[in-house]
């Protein structure tokens, strides 16, 4: 396809000689009654439509801004969808509201909505089971067009079958932290044991503050974790008692020469800087605290940057982290500072195991013409792990299946036939309790504001 450097993970983790798949299987190893789909299975686009069209809120924020949550849930045989409606004259910064829209076989209707506009983020979904969701939603305490005012996160539990009801489940923190509009929130299920974990950062601290809860509300245990400096856009996982957070350093230049010359040549003021990516975990979270975060990359010495894409746990409790990295973060830094290093980004993979980077690999080397962007771990119904991927290929975009459970050097990028393709996308994630499944739920940002929902079928 062409000769970008694509994929070089083998099975070389640990000596490792099985089916990858076995490794990287979601909820459970592969199960008999679900056959291995092949190397390149067939990839069908079975809906792609707008499901409402968004107007910008010009608060800092977006339907897509808490990239390490999903606004997507397939809940039994329903697709629910968390819209974020700016309201109509309503002063920033919290001037939206949620609404869910939830899709059946006879296309998309409105399920609930919120009374009032006092969301500044969008609002996130996790589900524990085939007719039960938990819509997670930070409200204003304050009146319209207060800035960095407190807010009060907490859940909405609805049932598929009495929308006008849900149930609010309020969250018990550690201490007396503050919370604002700026939440930064972590959020994921465990669909096994039927828990939820939130995390909300602390506007004065910037520690993250954690809730376990029980699907019925109750507050199972509560914490705090802190990072070396601030980090931001959690990715969540909650299985089997443990969990993990992975969170991407998020302050200003910190380097005052480079600050500076920045605002020297573009007069910005707004100058947070993501090159330092963090890792931490506990075994129980009922009974052990988080361990120190380790660093899984870091590209602060030549002012690069980094995202956290995605964050999968193996049924070992292996964490598999998907990340975007360039050495520069822009060519105005590169030629000033660092013109013989590079300002394409590269699509990595690094294996943890119990706090040690066991591995690490490169998916895709960003070339000139070709580089990745977003990516999102996919998971098939027998356990098989693929990445969904969003990526430019000889300059032409498109997204693309990367399959992680071959025992190649080179797996294939296997096109996804959308009409547009979707820089900008989330998925039905099973770390928000989305049973593995062979069909893929996905909601991206299409043009001119139109939020789009794809359904899309992995076939032998």
């Amino acid at each position: 396809m062409t000769s970008l450097l694509l994929f070089e993970i083998a099975l070389s983790f640990l000596g490792y000689t099985g089916p990858l798949s076995s490794v990287l299987a979601g909820e459970h190893l592969a199960a008999p009654e679900h056959a291995t789909l092949p190397v390149q299975p067939t990839v069908t686009v079975v809906h792609e439509e707008t499901v409402y069209t968004h107007t910008p809120a010009n608060n800092g924020s977006g339907p897509f801004w808490s990239s390490g949550c999903t606004i997507l849930a397939r809940v039994g045989d329903t697709v629910m969808l968390s819209e974020m409606e700016t309201g109509h004259d309503v002063p920033p910064l919290c001037n939206t509201r949620w609404r869910l829209h939830s899709r059946t076989d006879a296309g998309w209707s409105l399920f609930a909505e919120a009374e009032g506009y006092r969301q500044r983020e969008p609002t996130l979904l996790a589900t524990t089971g085939s007719d039960v969701f938990y819509l997670n939603v930070n409200d204003s305490t304050e009146p319209p067009g207060t800035k960095y005012g407190p807010c009060t996160p907490y859940l909405l539990k609805f049932h598929l079958d009495n929308p006008s009801a849900p149930e609010a489940l309020r969250p018990v923190w550690e201490g007396e932290p503050t919370f604002t509009d700026h939440s930064y929130r972590g959020y994921a299920a465990d669909r096994g044991a039927g828990e939820l974990l939130m995390l909300n950062i602390d506007a004065k601290t910037s520690e993250e503050n954690w809730c376990h809860l029980k699907g019925d509300g109750e507050v199972l245990g509560n914490g705090k974790i802190s990072f070396p400096i601030r980090a931001c856009y959690p990715q969540v996982a909650l299985k089997d008692h443990a969990a993990y957070v992975l969170a991407i350093s998020d302050i200003r230049e910190p380097v005052k020469e480079w600050e500076d010359y920045k605002f020297e040549q573009t007069q910005n003021t707004w100058d947070y800087v993501f090159r330092i990516l963090y890792f931490t975990w506990t075994p129980n979270i009922g009974s052990q605290a988080f361990f120190p975060p380790i660093e899984i990359a870091n590209v602060d010495a030549t002012a690069g940057h980094i995202s956290g894409q995605d964050l999968h746990i193996a049924p070992n409790g292996d964490a598999y982290i998907l990340y975007t990295q360039r050495e520069v973060s822009s060519a105005l830094m590169r030629d000033k500072f660092f013109p013989d290093l590079s300002i394409v980004n590269s699509l990595h993979l690094a294996l943890v195991r119990e706090g040690q980077i066991i591995d690490r690999k490169t998916i895709i080397e960003g070339t000139d013409t070709s580089q990745p962007g977003s990516a999102r771990f996919h998971i098939a119904a027998n356990g098989d792990c693929y990445a969904f991927i969003y990526a430019t290929i000889d300059n032409a975009p498109g997204n693309y299946l990367v399959p992680l459970n071959i025992p190649q050097d080179a797996p294939p990028l296997i096109p996804v036939p959308l009409r547009q393709p979707l820089s900008t996308f989330l998925l039905a994630s099973p770390r928000a309790g989305n049973a593995p499944s062979n069909t893929i739920d996905l909601a991206g940002a299409g043009p001119a504001g139109a939020i789009v929902y794809a359904q899309i079928t992995l076939e032998p």
